[in-house]
């Protein structure tokens, strides 16, 4: 009968994978990549492991989800490398993107929150306002770009940077050439000018303006605001799975 690898404390790459329903080459393509540590190799060529191995494997796996695969090697090639406090500065990072993540989370829901209704929104608020060339703008039309940036406080220009930069798209008077915000157009610009407020860039604007856009409004755009809390907080469970499943394997590092 043949012997068990197991009783020797030397695994095969089977014993790994078989507790995490992996293949075999996913456990050679691990330790390739640095996740696991270098196995011994027996007299006839086959990798031996050990119970570090299992320790580093569940570590690596624990990681992946806050971490994401990319970053998760570099974590587990760092201490496998005895470059401990390289793995300890991409865990941070980690866990600084994602209070990154958790204040743009909150700017969009302050935003939102401040933002009229959308009745109120695309009206003028006066009949007295007027558009380029002393047009009248009666509530409940269109706006034009000098009385929207009077009502927000802001310059035209600012209104036109926004434009190029993607985040506001105004149709043109076919007549006069002038720019038009309908109610869609005045909401995303309410909604650029509070998150500029909360001093956010344009680049991390332009996304969010997106999903408000494919949404088809403000009120659906709750049910995804709601998702992304939930995946922020999922995150944060696994960084913190990962974490201690990470000690785990520094303090089996250290008995080995």
């Amino acid at each position: 009968m043949g012997r068990n690898p197991q009783s020797s404390g030397r695994l095969r790459p089977v014993d790994l994978a078989r507790e995490h329903g992996l293949s075999t080459q996913a456990i050679r393509n691990y330790e390739e990549a640095g996740a696991l540590p270098p196995a011994a190799r027996t007299p006839s060529g086959y990798r031996a492991y050990t119970a570090l191995h299992v320790a580093a494997l569940r570590a690596f796996l624990a990681l992946l989800p806050g971490h994401g695969h990319r970053t998760a090697t570099a974590i587990m090639r760092a201490v496998n490398e005895d470059a401990a406090e390289e793995a300890f500065r991409l865990v941070d990072e980690s866990h600084a993107l994602l209070l990154d993540d958790r204040r743009t989370l909150r700017a969009v829901e302050n935003a939102l929150r401040d933002l009229e209704p959308p009745a109120a929104t695309a009206a003028t608020g006066t009949g007295s306002a007027t558009g380029p060339g002393g047009a009248p703008v009666v509530p409940g039309a269109a706006l034009f770009i000098g009385p929207l940036a009077e009502r927000l406080g802001i310059r035209p220009a600012t209104l036109r940077s926004w434009e190029r930069a993607g985040l506001v798209r105004p149709r043109r008077d076919p007549l006069t050439g002038y720019r038009v915000y309908d109610e869609a157009d005045v909401r995303d610009v309410r909604l650029v000018h509070q998150l500029r407020r909360g001093g956010h860039l344009l680049e991390q604007i332009a996304p969010l303006i997106t999903q408000v856009r494919a949404a088809g409004g403000l009120a659906p755009l709750e049910a995804a605001l709601g998702d992304w809390r939930d995946r922020l907080s999922a995150r944060g469970r696994s960084l913190m799975a990962g974490a201690a499943a990470l000690d785990a394997y520094l303090r089996e590092r250290e008995r080995d």
